[in-house]
């Protein structure tokens, strides 16, 4: 994929406002691309049109079905937008009245019903409103890309490409780009680097064959599961037992997954199979079983229709989950009952030959249905893509699989399983014991198929240091990186030790500091193992020592002579997130949950969390006035009683848990380079650290305000005793402690108050319980 582009999306259009198309205007908006939203004029007026006096020609009616689309947008609830500021870019109307829109388009993506005859008359709209050299797609999961192509004429055939969006767009990382042979090698190369970079997305290339490359796979997988159940005498749950984590899938494993999907999408799935030239043998494997043809014809297609192969009974308590049985031919209470060779197979070191070695009929049906997806997978290389890691990237990004087929085959073994296979009687493809006999045992070089657990793109890596929570590395270009791979990427003594080394290092020959790592998230906070251990053993003064450790690295950290760029992603809270508000500079990917949660463990931030976000309120305050000072001092406060979490970076930079001049990263695969490049950038303009920072302070002032608000609180029920204990801890900490309103004060003073607070909250008998229950169940107790 080429490093720039040369063409540039900045406005787009997307045709149809349903679920998809206006899931892919949100991503597009998010993105910061001004969209046009449009769909069909609707074919009569509603009642309550009538009522409000609306005629045919009220573009209130004829708009209705595009703006239905962006109040879904809009709803907060939905949160199809990183913020609800980008819905702004977002214009809607129809497609009678307002195809002329299309003219200034760089990108129109046409996401109409799934009908060839429809999507064909769309292109010839689309073909006389766009500009020459615009880029258009069809958003597809099923339909030929060859077969709209050839009803194109050349320049536009050229610009044509078909794309699959996985629903829902923001957050699924997916998008299969399907080219013609029509479609220009550039308007390819650039559609792709663009929705890597700037939408966030994984590519994978696929061949226009039925279901492309994800659905193909992974329609294959959920109905052979349904069809070995009947084989193997098997009932729903356990086989959602069978397909889940223990083979690297989601919880929601075959049935729940179709239930949320689809039964009818699921048959279109098998339809579109059974409907093209595929051969016999594959449309007899595509074939839904009778049991869930039935659920179909009943109307039972899943959580759309209240019902599919699940359905609750009851509400709140008295809710009751209820599983479909075939042979009954009705539904009956789900067993809950958890298999044992589950439970052997996930506490093993490898749960995928532990599950497909078990000797019972369950770990006979695993290896059965392992076996057959792998197979499948095989026979599919190159017929949907040209290689073997796109199936693989296909069904990570698109299904949340923890591995792909070629990476599960790994995993099990390929000589061993080969060999297995061939004593079944089964046909290996010749492509795969080609490998084998000429000497190559695995897939993936690392043996896991997921690489170093490091990437930082150009220039080379060299693990410098290591301990068993962190690591040292030099990633190229005189750039540093630290790495957290302790559990969870919690903040333990350790991190801080490498984050010291990193600073010490750092006063080298290097241009500066990259802080990020790969791991499923950036960090879950502070390492409680050791702090409950502190707590039981009663050693206040080690706590301190702990916390004063970070605070001192953190603040090492905000004014280091060298650029210090976080890269945060996903789940970034507590120590983790007090170290990222530190770092002078962050480019955080786009799906960035970023908070303050320690008051759900009993405690308060005490690695300079307060301290930053406080500094940040009054900056943006406007004014130094009492009255400006307090709604800011206020807000901050709330959000940290309540371990207020951001829904996006975006969220986080509104919320002050990141800076304002902040750049969001869409894609997480290039996110260490992003802030790799970011350090070389500030490097070469000649750094120059912050000041250190002073805040006049509330007061006496402030916390009689924050404590009258706490009482209101308590008093209607909103928070416990124990949640106004730490509140108003919080509220003497924001507004400086003992002091009267007016006094100034430095950072260090401001830290003071954290650590003591810190400390004395771990003295309390409701914190222990707080973060034993948190460490037991990993969820908080309110006490």
């Amino acid at each position: 994929m080429s490093k720039t582009m040369s063409r540039t999306i900045q406005k787009a259009a997307v045709l149809g406002a349903g679920v998809m198309g206006s899931g892919i205007a949100a991503l597009l908006a998010g993105a910061g691309i001004r969209v046009t939203l449009l769909d069909i004029v609707p074919g009569e007026l509603s009642s309550k049109e009538r009522e409000a006096g609306l005629n045919e020609q009220s573009p209130a009616f004829r708009n209705r079905l595009a703006k239905a689309g962006l109040d879904k947008i809009q709803n907060p609830k939905s949160r199809m937008l990183y913020h609800e500021s980008q819905a702004k870019l977002i214009t809607t109307g129809n497609m009678a009245d307002h195809m002329g829109m299309l003219s200034d388009c760089d990108w129109i993506i046409e996401v109409v019903p799934e009908r060839l005859d429809i999507k064909l008359d769309v292109m010839r709209q689309i073909q006389a409103h766009r500009k020459p050299g615009s880029v258009v797609s069809t958003n597809t999961s099923g339909i030929s890309i060859r077969a709209i192509a050839a009803e194109l004429p050349p320049e536009l055939r050229e610009h044509f490409l078909g794309i699959h969006f996985f629903n829902p767009p923001r957050y699924m990382h997916l998008l299969e780009i399907i080219p013609t042979p029509h479609t220009s090698p550039e308007v390819l190369e650039d559609m792709a680097y663009f929705a890597s970079r700037q939408l966030g997305k994984g590519i994978v290339l696929a061949k226009d064959t039925p279901n492309f490359v994800a659905n193909r796979i992974g329609g294959f997988a959920s109905i052979n599961a349904m069809r070995l159940m009947e084989r193997y005498g098997l009932n729903i749950p356990e086989v959602d037992q069978l397909t889940g984590p223990v083979i690297g899938r989601p919880r929601s494993a075959t049935f729940r997954t179709a239930d949320l999907v689809g039964l009818d999408i699921i048959a279109n799935v098998s339809a579109n199979i059974q409907q093209s030239d595929a051969g016999e043998d594959e449309k007899e494997q595509y074939a839904l079983p009778g049991y869930t043809q039935q659920l179909i014809d009943a109307g039972a297609l899943g959580n759309k229709s209240g019902h599919g192969f699940y359905q609750a009974r009851g509400k709140g308590g008295g809710s009751e989950t209820l599983c479909w049985n075939p042979k009954a031919g009705e539904y009956a209470p789900a067993a809950a009952t958890k298999l044992e060779c589950v439970k052997q197979a996930l506490s093993s070191g490898n749960k995928y030959a532990a599950i497909t070695d078990d000797a019972s009929p369950y770990g006979q049906f695993v290896w059965e249905h392992l076996k057959s997806v792998l197979l499948y997978s095989a026979r599919k290389v190159p017929e949907i893509a040209d290689d073997y890691m796109l199936i693989d990237r296909a069904m990570v990004w698109g299904y949340n699989w923890e591995k792909g087929p070629f990476a599960i085959w790994d995993a099990l073994g390929v000589e061993r399983t080969v060999a297995r296979m061939q004593a079944d009687g089964d046909i290996v493809p010749g492509w795969v014991l080609e490998r084998v006999t000429g000497g190559q045992a695995f897939f993936y070089d690392d043996k896991t198929g997921e690489g170093s657990s490091v990437y930082f793109g150009s220039g080379g890596t060299t693990e410098l240091n290591r301990n068993e929570d962190a690591s040292l590395w030099d990633i190229g270009d005189n750039v540093l990186c630290l790495e957290f791979h302790s559990r969870g990427n919690a903040v333990s003594g350790l991190t801080i030790d490498m984050l010291d080394r990193a600073l010490t290092e750092l006063e080298g020959d290097w241009a500066g500091l990259v802080i990020g790592n790969k791991g499923r998230f950036f960090s879950a906070g502070a390492d409680l193992r050791t702090i409950a251990a502190l707590i039981e053993k009663k050693d206040w003064q080690a706590v301190e020592e702990l916390v004063e450790r970070l605070q001192t690295a953190n603040m090492a950290l905000k004014y280091a002579r060298k650029p210090v760029v976080a890269a945060p992603f996903g789940t970034t809270v507590g120590g983790g997130a007090e170290i990222v508000m530190h770092a002078p500079y962050a480019a955080p990917q786009a799906e960035t949950y970023m908070g303050l949660v320690e008051a759900g463990v009993g405690l308060v931030p005490g690695a300079g969390g307060c301290k930053e976000l406080l500094l940040r309120a009054y900056g943006n305050a406007g004014g130094q006035s009492r009255q400006a000072l307090l709604p800011a001092v206020q807000r901050t406060w709330r959000s940290i009683a309540t371990a207020t979490v951001s829904t996006s970076a975006h969220d986080a930079i509104a919320k002050g848990y990141l800076d304002s001049r902040t750049q969001v990263v869409m894609n997480q695969n290039g996110l260490l380079e992003e802030a790799k490049m970011k350090v070389l950038e500030l490097s070469y303009k000649g750094y120059i650290p912050s000041v250190p920072a002073k805040a006049t302070l509330l007061g006496d002032f402030g916390k009689a305000a924050l404590l009258y608000e706490l009482e209101s609180m308590k008093e209607g029920g909103f928070v416990s005793e124990y949640d106004a204990l730490i509140a108003a801890k919080l509220a003497h900490i924001l507004t400086g402690g003992n002091v009267l309103a007016g006094a100034e004060a430095d950072e260090t003073y401001l830290l003071e108050l954290e650590r003591e607070a810190f400390v004395s909250l771990c003295g309390e008998e409701k914190t222990k319980q707080r973060i034993d229950h948190m460490l037991a169940t990993g969820k908080p107790l309110r006490n």
